[in-house]
């Protein structure tokens, strides 16, 4: 994603699929396509990190950072949101036959095709390299399979965008990032609060927070944002399993942005068709927020 605009257009596949009503042997045809779109997307992903510019180079340097906002983001997010498992217990109820198949496992095949991505983007010549919207397309097929999943699930549109459970845990999600964000510039020698809240308001938007900390901050600091929001994705998709019994709004949560498009399938795996509004919602809004905050917080910082 590369702006705004794309958080509204990836939406409309899913209202798309949302007017197919398909009968019971499609469906498991379409959870089978949305499998390997996943695939397909996370290979992507790899191809296109192994295209930032410098991006060796500069991880030698900003490895420390990353890993200490990653640290201190994920801490807060999962206090926090562990927190609020407590006060507004949810255990999603639905289309869960695919529960048992997720496991860490699933989590680690997500992760190394990932790095199988990153290694073909290293080797190929840049003939053979996929078209740079291809991502995107694929993005689009996937969210247009989860609409038709949800035609199928019977869940209905409104309960996807105006869900209570999802609204409140983005504010909750979002308070978590900016205590976080707050933390590190205590930590950092030269880091002001303002530019602190503006690394931690990626919310795992890696390909967003990159672009926007390099333009405000400089190279080395975009780095830093982009390494730690890639972070974010690969945890995510290794947890969820893992949190979704006891914790699922924890879950649905700990992906950030992610959680409507590449982090989506392993909710719906984890915590059935029940899971997906929520966590539709809940991204959408952070979506939103991202690019706003960032931008907010970088022009305090200047």
């Amino acid at each position: 994603m590369d702006n705004l605009q794309t958080v509204l257009t990836v939406l409309l596949p899913m209202f798309v699929g949302f007017c197919f009503r398909l009968p019971a042997p499609a469906l498991r045809l379409t959870d089978r396509l949305l499998t390997l779109c996943v695939y397909v997307i996370l290979l992507l992903i790899g191809i296109g990190l192994a295209q930032t510019d410098n991006l060796g180079r500069e991880l030698g340097g900003i490895a420390f950072y990353a890993l200490l906002l990653f640290a201190l983001l994920t801490g807060c997010n999962l206090a926090a949101m562990m927190w609020f498992d407590r006060i507004k217990p949810w255990q999603p109820a639905g289309k869960t036959a695919d529960k048992q198949q997720v496991s860490f496992a699933n989590g680690a095949k997500q992760i190394g095709t990932v790095l199988l991505g990153l290694g073909l983007g290293l080797l190929l010549p840049a003939a053979l390299l996929p078209h740079k919207d291809a991502g995107h397309y694929a993005l689009m097929m996937l969210i247009f399979l989860v609409g038709v999943q949800l035609r199928g699930g019977g869940i209905p549109l409104r309960q996807v965008l105006l869900n209570t459970r999802g609204l409140q845990l983005s504010a909750v999600f979002m308070l978590s990032c900016a205590a976080a964000g707050v933390l590190f510039a205590l930590l950092i020698d030269g880091v002001s609060l303002w530019q602190g809240l503006a690394l931690s308001s990626g919310y795992g938007w890696y390909s967003l927070s990159g672009i926007m900390m390099t333009q405000s901050y400089g190279a080395a600091w975009g780095s830093v944002a982009l390494l730690n929001d890639l972070l974010r994705e690969l945890l995510a998709l290794a947890v969820i399993p893992l949190l979704m019994p006891r914790f699922a709004n924890s879950a649905v949560g700990i992906g950030g942005a992610t959680s409507m498009d590449f982090t989506l399938p392993a909710i719906q795996h984890s915590g059935g068709l029940a899971a997906v509004p929520v966590a539709v919602s809940f991204g959408f809004v952070v979506n939103l927020a991202a690019p706003l905050l960032m931008v907010f917080f970088a022009e305090l910082g200047r």
